[in-house]
């Protein structure tokens, strides 16, 4: 099973970061798809991606969401780093596909703050604690219509990108900021993206300990 699991991870991490990031890169090129376009096509990645693996692995496509299912003992250590590893290779492999197809164009769709890496951190941590809160409520605790999570993560996604991106990039994401940075080498800003978002994932979790029934 974790051999399953482990491929759905790469294949759904691969397709957020080609998709996401991608379109950032294109509408760089074209001007045609707009940051509203932008947003909306996170959302949707995210959605299709859920409701596609969300019965193998789970659907995380996200270190820190692994972390935080970590932390509230859904998910083992070992467990754990195999999809960690995973999710930064397939996002790493994405960026590859990327430069391969467009050259090094508007950084690969890499997150960068827009004003004081202090500002970003605190969105990116704040973004990431309303995703984690969001998963938790819609697609894990007992009493939650999981039919409709991937339309209420997804429209998370999109919503945080919608209003946020501009500022610090709406990453929510330590493998969705590593592929892009790591293959353009835009790393300045690397950390934060790195460190705020596993932060707010872990604090959601251990929040929603204390209000889940």
């Amino acid at each position: 099973m974790l051999k399953k699991k482990l491929i759905a991870e790469f294949i759904g991490t691969y397709f957020l970061v080609f998709a996401g990031p991608g379109a950032m890169v294109i509408d760089d090129i074209t001007k045609s798809i707009s940051h509203v376009g932008v947003a909306i096509t996170f959302g949707l990645v995210v959605m299709a991606l859920i409701y596609t693996f969300g019965h193998i692995s789970g659907a995380h496509f996200n270190p820190a969401v692994t972390i935080g299912f970590l932390v509230r003992g859904d998910i083992s250590l070992r467990e754990s780093i195999y999809y960690i590893v995973t999710q930064f290779a397939g996002a790493l492999f994405a960026s590859f596909t990327t430069l391969l197809l467009f050259g090094n164009v508007a950084n690969l769709g890499a997150t960068l703050p827009s004003f004081s890496e202090g500002q970003s951190f605190i969105l990116e941590f704040i973004l990431t604690f309303v995703l984690m809160m969001v998963i938790l409520g819609s697609a894990v605790h007992g009493k939650a219509i999981k039919e409709f999570a991937g339309v209420a993560i997804g429209g998370t996604v999109g919503l945080m990108a919608m209003f946020a991106g501009p500022i610090c990039g709406a990453s929510m994401n330590p493998a969705r900021s590593l592929g892009p940075a790591l293959v353009s080498g835009a790393t300045q800003h690397l950390w934060l993206y790195l460190v705020a978002t596993v932060l707010g994932a872990v604090f959601a979790s251990l929040v929603y300990k204390t209000i889940q029934e």
